[in-house]
């Protein structure tokens, strides 16, 4: 059998700071992605928020995010680590709720450490099998995300009402914020006010409601711009604005450009 006939969904692996490459609204504004993603930060601080709920982060810090779910994170020039994009078909056992771990221990540090370094060498490399050799690198990776949740189950807190309700936020906006849909809405389908919904997203992470939801729209408007070349009028209506000008001044206002002049800008 040839190593093609396996035909495996290839796993990624970046580095952090490329991942802010071309602009750091690339990780820092609210997005998700089809594939789970695994941080595991080595070097620098800074905070971190994924379904709602902000946390500071550190080196030696691993961070599961299932595929689907909002974060964001601040990623300044001193913040080094790795990134593993796993695809959700890939048939391995993850968590189905994202995970935040603080290793503080050398041994479990060397261990990813060295899993990811086998990982990269494999998916750079040439030799035969190096596909189905990277998955079972992958495996290795699952086992040790899963045996360190188990270790530090002690460590973690039950969510509050707050962070369950901000969770819930952010799932329906990654769900519908093609929709148009306000604040307002939004706090409607979940039973509560608006002003409730805002503060208890303050409470979790420091942000209102209406700027989590215009975080994940911008993001995605910025990502139409620069990766397509879906006209400007189509790109509005697709994320639900009324029409390109009212688009126009909500992009200005949040990125200080206008949707044109952020497609030319290299």
């Amino acid at each position: 059998m040839t190593e093609i006939e396996y035909k495996l969904p290839e796993v990624r692996v970046t580095p952090i700071p490329r991942l802010a490459k071309g602009g750091r609204w690339r990780v820092e504004a609210m997005r998700s992605y089809s594939s789970h993603l695994l941080l595991w930060f080595t070097r620098g601080q800074g905070r971190i928020t994924v379904a709602g709920t902000t946390r500071g982060y550190g080196a030696h810090n691993a961070v599961f995010i299932p595929s689907g779910v909002m974060h964001g994170f601040e990623a300044s020039v001193q913040v080094f680590g790795t990134a593993v994009f796993i695809p959700r078909d890939l048939g391995r056992a993850l968590p189905l709720l994202p995970v935040h771990l603080r290793i503080r221990d050398a041994a479990p540090q060397s261990e990813i450490s060295g899993v990811l370094d086998n990982l990269q060498r494999e998916l750079e490399g040439t030799l035969p099998e190096r596909i189905r050799a990277a998955h079972h690198h992958t495996g290795l990776l699952t086992v040790w995300l899963n045996r360190q949740i188990l270790l530090h189950n002690d460590d973690e807190k039950s969510p509050d009402a707050a962070h369950r309700l901000t969770s819930r936020f952010t799932e329906m906006i990654e769900a519908q914020y093609q929709s148009g849909m306000n604040v307002t809405q939004y706090a409607s389908a979940l039973g509560v006010t608006p002003t409730h919904l805002s503060r208890v997203c303050n409470q979790a992470c420091g942000r209102p409601a209406s700027t989590l939801l215009n975080d994940r729209i911008i993001f995605e408007a910025r990502r139409l711009l620069r990766e397509t070349k879906t006209p400007i009028q189509q790109v509005a209506a697709d994320l639900g604005f009324t029409s390109p000008a009212y688009f126009t001044r909500a992009f200005q206002h949040h990125t200080g450009q206008t949707p044109s002049a952020f497609r030319r800008a290299p």
